[in-house]
């Protein structure tokens, strides 16, 4: 039997302001031809469906679209809930889907499979919806569950305790944070404290494969444990980080084979670096010109509208950061006392520039302009 494992769709997320849904439509695109190209007989989401708990109307018929589209491609579709998606939301269609597409977000569904077979016989597929400790441990009383690590090894213990009575192969479907895991700063959302709801490796022991969701760049934890990360990139510090999905192949044995398949990246990412004129005129940054940018422009002083003049340029520059390439030695000369050291206001201004600036005061320009505005002010003052 040939699985593909995917999650972290996230329809409806910007970035930067940008809607993805065109691009993460078009991507998904090529994920169905994929499934059809590989003779794919189940389609596993882990989670992360879409962005947040109340998606904008939009992004519904993206998901249907998708989800009809897998199915008639001849795959058997398993999606679950991840800790964006509301699973009410999520789950409220699943009734209306059709037979061949199942979603998975009751938390008391737990340890119940979505039975497959092929010619070694079933393959059990166990759907995880993202479990929170303190609105789940209600359904198991008398079970400790305070945080990630005890309610996925106890949801993991219903999962093994229902294969050890059916017997044959399985598929473990979860969104979660396990031990071991390169995450992206700033991307996936926190659904951890202080280490305590990080799921230990041993607790996914016994499936033939697990599908994780959350992580949004490609993990492997072992031969069996994978994250296969977001089709999209979401973020700038994913640049540079495949997007596909996992390829899984079951004989009748249980694992044989798993590979990875490339999706396409729609807009590269990149960070451009160096002073602001280069970044608006030198010609090795023409290639760029279709990239959603980040630049960091390394001027010594902050420079005027520095996002307007580089979209002119760059008109997906989505970021900008003033990053000096050098920084003055801090001379123990605090803003206070600079500012009580002064002997004029043209002084107090220039101690002002020089903390704001990490110790470059006004310039010869600026010092000029500085003492015609106090002059000015002065006069004025002389004939109130």
């Amino acid at each position: 039997m040939r699985i593909l494992h995917t999650s972290d769709w996230h329809i409806g997320r910007s970035f930067h302001g940008h809607s993805t849904l065109d691009a993460l439509s078009g991507v998904l695109d090529v994920l169905v031809g994929q499934v059809r190209e590989n003779a794919v007989d189940a389609v596993i989401v882990a989670g992360d469906v879409f962005d947040s708990a109340a998606p904008s109307a939009a992004c519904y018929p993206v998901l249907s679209r998708t989800l009809a589209a897998l199915a008639d491609a001849g795959a058997r579709v398993v999606v679950t809930s991840g800790n964006h998606d509301s699973a009410a939301r999520l789950g409220f269609q699943s009734a209306l889907l059709r037979a061949d597409i199942t979603v998975l977000t009751d938390p008391t569904s737990v340890g119940t499979p979505v039975t497959l077979a092929d010619e070694h016989g079933p393959v059990h597929v166990y759907g995880i919806p993202y479990l929170e400790p303190a609105i789940v441990r209600h359904l198991w009383p008398g079970v400790e569950l305070r945080n990630q690590a005890q309610t996925m090894r106890h949801a993991l213990d219903l999962v093994r305790a229902d294969l050890a009575e059916r017997g044959g192969r399985s598929i473990v479907a979860a969104h979660c944070f396990a031990a071991g895991v390169d995450a992206t700063p700033g991307v996936e959302r926190e659904i951890r404290q202080g280490g305590l709801d990080v799921v230990p490796l041993t607790a996914f022991d016994g499936p033939d494969y697990v599908a994780l969701g959350h992580i949004h760049g490609r993990q492997q934890l072992s031969e069996r444990v994978r994250y296969a990360g977001a089709p999209l990139h979401y973020s700038f510090g994913e640049a540079g980080k495949p997007r596909g999905s996992w390829l899984v192949d079951l004989d009748a044995d249980g694992l044989s084979s798993v590979r990875w398949l490339d999706l396409p990246v729609p807009r590269a990412l990149v960070t451009l670096e160096g002073p602001l004129d280069d970044l608006l005129t030198h010609e090795r940054f023409d290639a760029h010109r279709g990239d959603w940018v980040r630049a960091e422009y390394t001027d010594s002083t902050p420079q005027p509208d520095p996002m307007r003049r580089l979209q002119a340029r760059f008109p997906w520059c989505a970021t900008v950061v003033h990053a000096p390439a050098e920084t003055r030695p801090d001379d123990g000369e605090g803003y206070a006392r600079r500012v009580r050291a002064a002997r004029d206001d043209a002084e107090v201004i220039d101690a002002f520039l020089a903390h704001v600036r990490e110790g470059e005061g006004a310039s010869p320009a600026e010092r000029e302009l500085i003492r015609h505005v106090l002059d000015a002010r002065a006069v004025a003052e002389a004939h109130a």
